[in-house]
């Protein structure tokens, strides 16, 4: 049985090996757009002297060419993490010429669709594949939502922790019971993951030229010449106007097993969809071939089209499939996917913003996760929506278990679980968590003091658009990322840039004279599978 996270925290402080309960596994994905130095998406190709995007270890593109993918190595140390991700962007700048990195979430000015250049991954099947997937979300959803950049982090609990756990809940270490324990967190986040919009929204204006761009709605204000704001919003990049899908709302995809959450995944990459399915696979073209416009006309081409603010992850091995890597493994780590980039920061994420999110994941997994239905889902989204929208507002109450509760009652309760989760965590001297939650209580007592509050009183305070402070930042992060590599090596970067190379080759030489239909058919037949019927045949 699961005890009380003060129950936890007191058995934790008798264990002997305190130091090793708290060495967390972090890993950041960090996007963002190329773009020109008038502050208009970058039109060119991704870099080859950075190497290939299709198979680089840490620098790739994820939707867009322009839009750029940072993926930094597992560390335990959160300095280390830092500084691969800002080497990452020092490298990178190298070969950008005059071009800039944009460092708001919402893009920069866009004007025609068409200059939104889908991301190219070579002829291997692979590649092709990559990048017939993103021509699917661009006839299904617009390109505009696919060049909105976010921050990614993945974080997994240590192994003395989780023996820890078990001894104390009287349960054998299984992945079956990491895989639980895991998925209690995940319920518990999407009660409480409304609390990172609130911290680190920093998207309460857009330019308005992304409006052409969306088919979300809503009562905006207008500064400046172009831009386009909400009074109390925090993220705009997660309401209907940007990186939303509302197609995946009758999916009722749950979070109370493991095997109800990759039942329901793998039901969707399997149903065929009467929407999408008037989109067409395959249409003939001028040249009188048959040239493909999605994956398939299933409710969700691949696992990855599912947008979730977090995700049970595992590694996968061969041609698996996410959700076969957790049939096989259990829950390795969690993927935290509701992060504004931070404008204040010239690589999105601050040191602050990690321990923030350390003790926040914490106070999930530690506390109490009693199964949530799908209406009480449902309830945990539109608490998020409305602090998306309307998080500042000092007025704004949510529902907590069928009641109106003011959001700033909830955030004295949760600071003062993370409170004491810090004094754990601070336990060998240091007071670093208790000072970050300490800053950020900051927040809960005046909430223009969040990150969305900083950005709306610049905007307004110098009558500034949205693009023109991006610009301003983007410029003055380039003059302060140029500078010497603290953590990887030179030798690094051009063993990676060769070795993506090769590898590229390699799969376009190993695909040649071979059938991009029968690649697919392949894949999506295992993709039904089962990981132990794959393991099988």
């Amino acid at each position: 049985m699961q005890k009380s996270l003060l129950n936890t925290l007191e058995h934790f402080k008798t264990l002997p090996n305190q130091a090793e309960l708290c060495r967390f596994q972090r890993g950041i994905e960090r996007e963002c757009l190329r773009i020109t130095a008038t502050g208009k998406l970058a039109p060119t190709t991704h870099p080859i002297a950075l190497g290939k995007t299709l198979t680089h270890p840490h620098i790739t593109t994820d939707y867009a060419e322009m839009l750029l993918e940072f993926i930094t190595p597992v560390a335990t140390d959160i300095q280390v993490t830092l500084d691969q991700l800002t080497d990452i962007h020092s490298y990178t700048y190298r070969y950008l010429d005059d071009e800039l990195m944009w460092p708001l979430s919402m893009p920069c000015f866009v004007g025609d669709a068409s200059d939104i250049h889908i991301a190219r991954y070579g002829a291997s099947h692979s590649g092709r594949m990559k990048n017939l997937y993103r021509q699917g979300l661009t006839y299904r959803y617009g390109g505009g939502m696919q060049i909105i950049s976010g921050v990614h982090f993945n974080f997994s609990i240590p192994q003395a922790m989780w023996q820890a756990l078990a001894e104390q809940d009287g349960e054998a270490l299984t992945a079956e019971y990491i895989s639980a324990r895991y998925f209690g967190l995940i319920r518990n986040y999407k009660r409480l993951c409304w609390v990172i919009p609130y911290l680190f929204g920093a998207s309460p204006a857009i330019c308005q030229s992304f409006l052409e761009h969306t088919d979300g709605a809503m009562e905006l204000k207008k500064l400046g010449k172009g831009t386009v704001y909400r009074e109390f919003g925090t993220a705009l990049r997660m309401s209907d106007l940007g990186y939303t899908n509302k197609e995946q709302a009758d999916l009722q995809i749950t979070y109370n097993s493991l095997a109800d959450y990759v039942s329901h995944l793998r039901r969707a990459i399997t149903t065929p969809s009467q929407r999408f399915a008037k989109i067409g696979v395959k249409e003939v073209g001028e040249n009188g071939q048959a040239d493909y416009r999605q994956l398939n006309a299933n409710i969700l081409q691949i696992e990855n089209e599912f947008y979730s603010p977090i995700r049970p992850k595992r590694v996968t091995k061969g041609s698996e499939t996410p959700t076969q890597a957790l049939e096989r493994g259990g829950v390795e780590y969690i993927e935290v996917r509701a992060l504004d980039v931070n404008p204040f920061s010239p690589i999105g994420i601050t040191e602050a913003q990690i321990r923030m999110l350390d003790l926040l994941l914490l106070q999930c997994l530690l506390s109490a996760s009693p199964e949530l239905s799908w209406e009480q889902q449902q309830m945990t989204e539109r608490n998020f929506t409305k602090v998306v929208l309307d998080g500042r507002d000092p007025r704004l109450s949510l529902n907590d278990q069928g009641y109106d509760r003011p959001v700033a009652d909830w955030l004295e309760e949760l600071f003062a679980d993370l409170h004491d989760i810090a004094k754990f965590l601070d336990a060998d001297g240091e007071a670093h968590y208790q000072q970050t939650v300490a800053e950020h209580y900051q927040m809960v007592l005046n909430p223009e003091l969040t990150l969305s509050g900083q950005m709306l009183r610049i905007l307004r305070d110098e009558n500034l658009d949205n693009s023109h402070l991006g610009l301003r930042l983007a410029k003055q992060y380039k003059t302060m990322l140029d500078q010497p590599l603290h953590y990887f090596s030179e030798a690094d970067f051009a063993q990676w840039r060769a070795a993506s190379i090769a590898e590229q080759e390699a799969r376009e030489q190993d695909d040649a004279g071979t059938s991009f239909d029968d690649y697919l058919a392949t894949y999506f037949e295992q993709a039904r599978c089962t990981a132990a019927e794959c393991a099988k045949s």
